[in-house]
């Protein structure tokens, strides 16, 4: 080994390290010892099944929060679109498809209400505290608390559903007041035409249930949540909820059946009417008001419960349950309102898309008499339980009509309108439009006619023979008694002897009906006519003989505007008979009233004429008749052309006559009618008078019926030839 001895100078390894140096590696930093490892457990080992279901778990987890997070997001999307087509709050408020049709009485007194009501806008800060805090207390108790929709409340309707053996998403919805909105904003979609045929079927289909009208319910009720405020939403609410009988909103409802805003409404008020949301048709006071108040009493508990009533306030409201408005008593005008529109154009009434103002001819004092007087007599004088029907018209001579019953209220009687809308026989109420042509053609209610056995023969149908309906023969009797005693022998003689067709020409210009029965049984009341077509008919007579259109519209305006768009829809028309014929008919008119088959229609000093009907197989009852001041008609019969039991014209008929005139009469001055007796054209055949003929000797005292004038002589005829002219040309030709 070579060293640093032997050669020149040191090596580089010997100038690296200190001569005699050992060799050394530099000082470390001390490092503490690592604690001692505790001892592992065991792996713990999962079971194949647990094992299968943890990865499947973490599986299905790893999906759902990423599906979770693409459905917040396209929820998100879906309300920002909604909220995006929302329009302002004002524009949501008046949501009615229609318009408004409001009636008043011949007063000017509101009456009656058609179409779709909104009685102004009202907001959640203006309306009544009490109507305020029903609703919330009765429709959504957490409404201030929830962003539009309640999971609980949705759970709970499910349960429900499912209890009672429906669907999970039919029947009990659940809903909040926000999601309730949204069913009336239909969802943001507008009727279509030509999606839906009825706006009924669009509003039916917008407050259709279902999953997925519940899953679009939601983001469209979370976007009017951030859109409008509580309040504002409670607003669209009370605005636009329908509560029965056409009232669109709390404001028209209010004044529909209590006659005041929702903004004075107590708390009794408050909760029937935040009860009607529930089902409007059921809990209307208007068609059931123990109904109403029930479900009132329901409302006011939970007011109670949830504090927005104390002890005192509910047991007050309770005590002294909502009244509804003399108005709403009258029950909108029922049969005479729905008569009104049937003959306003539809444009204007049915369809309207404007509010309306119709003024009318209806004395709602007559029309409580009149229905007082109908439920008087059947309560009365009618076997209980008796489902006959009933319907009466009260009218002025120049056709206005005053008052109109149009059927009993009795189950399943239905809107069907009796007096308007019933095409029922006539019977012997036909028979004075007879004696009005022959008055006209100037005979006298003191000429004479046979009431003897006698038939006719009709082309193509053979012998027709009329009988009477008491079976027997009066002989030589006056026109005056004919008509008084309701004769069918004479009726039918004088008929064919005047003319058929001018009896139909006479009776369908007053307007009894266009299509008139032929043949002899024309006279007997075969014909079939209205309740108010005859009413109208008989105030042709009161009148003096001319016709009249029987009419309820007096003038039609838009509402907030003074200038009617139309007038009277009818009234006094053209002449049908001389005055002298009319007045001379109404005498004998009286006679059917004083002594012949309408004796039950007497009124205590005061003078009425009038004439009974009864039909074949007494199927048909009427007695119309008139004072001075009113034409009454009344009709009484079966629905299903059922005969009557022992009623004629003359019974039943007449006496809901006479109590409906004693009552509309009472308090009124009595006035004569005008009546008149022309003289005979034909002085009475010998065969008729006992005594020796002598023409003077026929004018008779004032006290014996039928003979109130005198029948001069006619000159240069004989007695016999007078005797065979009457036979002949007053009595017709037949054995």
């Amino acid at each position: 080994m070579v060293t640093s001895k032997g050669g020149k100078g040191p090596l580089v390894a010997d100038r690296r390290y200190a001569r005699g140096a050992t060799t050394a590696q530099p000082a470390r930093k001390a490092v503490p010892p690592k604690p001692p490892r505790k001892p592992q457990r065991p792996r713990r080992r999962h079971g194949l099944i647990v094992g299968t279901i943890l990865f499947f778990w973490r599986m299905i987890w790893s999906v759902l929060w990423r599906v979770t997070a693409v459905g917040a997001l396209i929820l998100g999307a879906i309300v920002m679109y909604f909220y995006a087509q929302l329009p302002p709050l004002t524009d949501l408020l008046d949501g009615r498809a229609r318009g408004s049709v409001t009636m008043l009485d011949r007063s000017g007194e509101v009456f009656a209400w058609r179409g779709e009501t909104f009685g102004g806008q009202i907001t959640a800060d203006t309306v009544s505290k009490y109507l305020h805090d029903a609703v919330v207390a009765t429709e959504d108790k957490r409404f201030y608390w929830h962003m539009g929709i309640s999971p609980r409340g949705i759970a709970s309707a499910i349960r429900i559903n499912l209890a009672e053996g429906r669907g999970a998403f039919e029947g009990n919805g659940g809903s909040t007041i926000t999601q309730q909105v949204a069913k009336l904003l239909c969802l943001g979609v507008q009727w279509d035409p030509a999606v839906w045929k009825t706006e009924a079927d669009y509003e039916k289909d917008c407050r259709s249930g279902g999953m997925w009208r519940k899953l679009k319910e939601v983001p469209f009720s979370m976007a009017m949540e951030l859109k409008y405020s509580k309040e504002d939403i409670l607003t669209i609410y009370f605005n636009r909820a329908y509560l029965g009988a056409g009232a669109r909103g709390f404001e028209a409802a209010s004044q529909r059946y209590f006659g005041k805003s929702a903004a004075n409404v107590d708390p009794a008020e408050a909760a029937m009417l935040a009860g009607l949301l529930k089902a409007p048709s059921t809990y209307a006071p208007t068609g059931n008001m123990q109904r109403a108040r029930d479900r009132a009493a329901v409302v006011i508990g939970l007011m109670e419960e949830q504090g927005y009533l104390t002890k005192a306030e509910a047991d007050e409201a309770r005590t002294n349950p909502a009244q509804l408005s003399k108005n709403a008593r009258q029950k909108m005008g029922g049969f005479f309102a729905d008569w009104v529109m049937e003959t306003t154009p539809d444009y204007l009434a049915r369809d309207t898309t404007e509010d309306v103002i119709i003024e009318t001819t209806l004395d709602q004092h007559i029309q409580t008499q009149a229905e007082e007087a109908l439920a008087w007599v059947f309560e009365n004088k009618v076997k209980a339980g008796s489902k006959a029907q009933a319907a009466i018209v009260v009218m002025s001579a120049d056709g206005a009509v005053r008052a109109m019953v149009g059927g009993r209220d009795l189950p399943q009687a239905g809107d069907f309108n009796r007096a308007t809308q019933a095409l029922r026989q006539t019977g012997s109420a036909f028979k004075p439009f007879i004696y009005a042509v022959a008055m006209d053609l100037g005979y006298s209610p003191l000429d004479y006619v046979d009431d003897s056995p006698w038939s006719i023969n009709v082309p193509g149908s053979g012998l027709y023979e009329p009988k009477n309906y008491d079976g027997k023969f009066k002989g030589m009797i006056t026109l005056t008694q004919a008509l008084a005693e309701s004769r069918n022998i004479p009726a039918v003689k004088i008929q064919e002897l005047v003319g058929r067709d001018l009896v139909k020409t006479v009776a369908t210009q007053f307007g009894v009906a266009q299509n008139l029965a032929d043949g002899p049984a024309l006279a007997l009341g075969a014909s079939e006519s209205t309740l108010i077509e005859m009413t109208g008919a008989y105030a042709g007579i009161l009148n003096g003989g001319s016709a009249v259109v029987p009419y309820g519209l007096v003038a039609l305006r838009l509402q907030h505007e003074n200038e009617p768009l139309f007038g009277q829809g009818g009234g006094i028309g053209e002449r049908v008979i001389r005055e002298e014929a009319a007045h001379a008919l109404i005498y004998m008119m009286t006679q059917v009233v004083e002594t012949g088959t309408g004796t039950r229609a007497r009124l205590d000093g005061r003078e009425v004429a009038g004439k009974t009907g009864t039909t074949n197989s007494a199927r048909d009852a009427w007695f119309v008749g008139f004072t001075a001041d009113y034409v009454v008609g009344v009709w009484l019969g079966y629905d299903d052309n059922t005969p009557l039991t022992g009623v004629t014209g003359g019974g039943l008929p007449a006496e809901i006559w006479h109590e409906v005139m004693a009552r509309v009469s009472e308090g009124t001055e009595a006035k004569p009618l005008p009546k008149a007796i022309p003289p005979s054209t034909f002085s009475p055949p010998p065969e008729a008078y006992t005594g020796p003929y002598n023409p003077n000797d026929f004018v008779q005292p004032e006290d014996v019926p039928y003979f109130d004038g005198s029948n001069p002589n006619q000159p240069g005829m004989t007695e016999d030839d007078l005797a065979e002219q009457i036979l002949n040309e007053v009595l017709g030709q037949g054995n």
